[in-house]
């Protein structure tokens, strides 16, 4: 699998996860948005980590720098 992410992508995919995590676990935000966010935070939390977006793949889209590709 090819990475379509670059480094500042996958950065704050990574921050928002932790931020949607916090705002669930903290009861800030509950219910069905608290759920949606915290299957969000998951969702890129996991892209984040591996760097690679099944979204960006049918639309050839790619985040990457020729430093990111070395």
């Amino acid at each position: 699998m090819n990475t379509n992410m670059g480094s500042a992508d996958r950065i704050i995919r990574i921050i928002l996860a932790i931020v949607f995590g916090v705002l669930y676990f903290t009861g800030t935000v509950t219910g069905t948005l608290g759920i949606i966010l915290i299957i969000l935070g998951a969702v890129f939390l996991v892209t984040g980590f591996i760097s690679f977006c099944p979204l960006y793949a049918p639309f050839g889209l790619s985040t990457t720098s020729s430093e990111d590709n070395e």
